[in-house]
């Protein structure tokens, strides 16, 4: 991986399933237009923090979980070209303009993000 977005988005309980439908008709387009992976996990220990930590990041609810992402390129060069496809497809825009959202988008957090270290396994 070269390159990553990654993205953290609280979750009403009561709407992960609807939640994963669109994630993964959303991992299809993304890899559809060449994003060499696409990865959606659900929280199991992320407990609020001292000063910071997933749950206070995004603001969450009793009622909601955390959604932690990523979505891999070559580059951050790969990744634009790759974002500027998804963005046009109307798909995507159908699902932006959808009333029947299962998150609450405006306490997403999101960015890109450049290697700093690669360990995997068989290396």
């Amino acid at each position: 991986m070269g390159y990553v977005d990654g993205f953290v988005v609280p979750v009403p309980k009561k709407k992960l399933t609807a939640y994963r439908r669109l994630a993964r008709q959303c991992g299809r387009i993304w890899r559809e237009y060449g994003a060499l992976d696409y990865a959606e996990f659900v929280a199991d220990d992320a407990k609020p923090g001292e000063l910071t930590s997933f749950p206070q990041a995004v603001k969450l609810k009793p009622s909601e979980t955390v959604v932690f992402a990523y979505i891999a390129y070559k580059s951050r060069a790969h990744r634009d070209r790759v974002n500027a496809k998804v963005m046009k497809d109307p798909r995507i825009a159908a699902m932006c303009r959808s009333a029947g959202m299962p998150f609450d988008a405006k306490r997403m957090i999101y960015g890109g993000f450049k290697s700093l270290v690669e360990l995997r396994a068989g290396c």
